[in-house]
């Protein structure tokens, strides 16, 4: 059994940075994640995106903001619990205690629940399930590792995009398939992909996979035309995912749409339960990495007055003992 002030449950940019926070706070702090490692989602699925909307970064890469982050933290020394799940949270004397898929537990002051949508699975590609070999992929830990591929992407949201987007350096071709003629992208990032040779085919769709052991091409098909090959090396299927809440939907939160409620303190209906980043539901609320900072900073500075409340809401700045 742990003990501790505060568990944070999610090791996303907004765990990351609640982990930060509340050790500035003097609390001592455990990150709990499913994934092997820090990051959450943007370690998982998109270490190489660029992301353009973090303040004072004009650009920055999604694994360079995860290795800062750990290294802001490190400051403090949280402990990570990585490669388990959060299970069934209970009280004992007033605290709450989390259960872990370890058999462990944690017993804390206060929980920050920062998991982003949750566990998340990719979409499959249909066309892939009856292809046996290797080439056809979800995510790209590394951009290099498709250097002179051609690569077909399929997708017509954010994430294909950014791959297209990221890929078109490094990669000999960049075709984005999509099988409607309206993008959800970013009118931003769509833009920028137009401008580079990216082959953009709509209202199309992927019939089949073609090779043996490795992908040597894919089938594609235009609304109304006859079937076509394209040369391929590399199929990255960006379907978007499904997101499950797990364990976490059981905790008795207040739940809109997956997504857990939160008052102007990051408070849940919970006792001593708060939550920050995409994962959280108010008027207004805006889905950015961003965002999630300002909410972490929120949630631990009230959860700190929930834990000591002689303590005072706003610390000062950190550049106060300097």
């Amino acid at each position: 059994m742990d003990q501790v002030d505060v568990a944070i449950v999610g090791a996303g940019p907004t765990g990351l940075f609640a982990a930060y926070y509340a050790g500035f706070r003097g609390l001592s702090t455990v990150v709990i994640d499913a994934l092997p490692e820090p990051g959450g989602q943007v370690s998982a699925m998109y270490p190489e995106k660029l992301i353009y909307d973090v303040a004072g970064f004009p650009v920055i890469r999604g694994r360079d903001l995860v290795a800062n982050l750990v290294e802001q933290a490190s400051t403090y020394h949280p402990r990570y619990l990585l490669g388990v799940q959060a299970g069934p949270l209970s009280y004992v004397d007033g605290k709450p205690a989390v259960a872990l898929s370890d058999g462990t537990s944690v017993h804390c002051g206060a929980v920050i629940v920062t998991g982003g949508l949750g566990s998340f699975t990719a979409r499959r590609l249909p066309a892939a399930d009856s292809f046996p070999g290797a080439g056809v992929v979800y995510f790209v830990p590394r951009l290099d590792d498709l250097a002179g591929h051609n690569v077909i992407v399929v997708g017509g949201g954010d994430s294909a995009f950014d791959w297209a987007l990221s890929l078109q350096p490094v990669a000999k071709s960049v075709t984005l398939v999509h099988r409607r003629d309206k993008f959800r992208a970013h009118a931003g990032t769509i833009a920028r992909v137009r401008e580079l040779p990216v082959d953009i085919l709509v209202n199309t769709e992927v019939n089949r996979i073609l090779g043996d052991e490795v992908v040597t091409g894919v089938e594609v098909q235009e609304r109304g035309e006859e079937p076509r090959e394209l040369p391929a090396d590399t199929v990255v299927a960006a379907l978007g995912f499904t997101a499950d809440l797990g364990p976490l939907a059981e905790w008795g939160l207040g739940l809109e749409r997956r997504h857990i409620l939160v008052d102007t303190h990051m408070a849940t209906n919970r006792s001593r339960v708060f939550a920050a980043g995409d994962i959280t539901e108010y008027p207004g609320k805006v889905r950015l990495i961003a965002v999630g900072f300002g909410e972490a900073a929120t949630a631990v500075n009230n959860a700190a007055i929930v834990i000591d409340p002689s303590a005072h809401l706003f610390p000062g700045h950190s550049s106060d003992g300097t």
